[in-house]
């Protein structure tokens, strides 16, 4: 779903009250707990970055909640962390049936920012 929410408190408050919200806002705290990365809109989906750099997009599409990040084939292993999403090169796909909770999904996420904020390259 593209937003033209202006931040993400509107992103939030427009978004229907279904799974795929309850699994947007599980993987929103995963990262929000984890980091010192600023929640913002861009690419009309939330982001989480700081200083115009960017980490992370998360959206809700029509079928499963998205996460973005530029390649996860740059995080140590990163596809056998989340191997039981489905996943694109850098994009985690998360659909109604997975329980986030038996998944590699908080691991990655908490090694992508420590990698981030030391300055690996985890762009596409």
């Amino acid at each position: 779903m593209q937003s033209d929410a202006k931040s993400p408190v509107e992103y939030l408050s427009q978004l229907p009250e279904d799974w795929k919200k309850e699994k947007l806002m599980v993987v929103r705290d995963l990262i929000l707990d984890h980091s010192r990365l600023q929640e913002s809109m861009d690419y009309k989906m939330l982001s989480y970055g700081n200083e115009g750099n960017q980490l992370f997009h998360l959206n809700a599409q029509k079928n499963y909640v998205s996460l973005y990040i530029g390649n996860i084939d740059k995080i140590p292993n990163g596809r056998e962390l989340l191997n039981d999403l489905d996943l694109g090169k850098g994009c985690i796909r998360i659909k109604k049936n997975i329980d986030l909770k038996k998944t590699g999904l908080q691991e990655f996420i908490k090694l992508s920012i420590k990698l981030w904020l030391e300055g690996s390259d985890l762009s596409c």
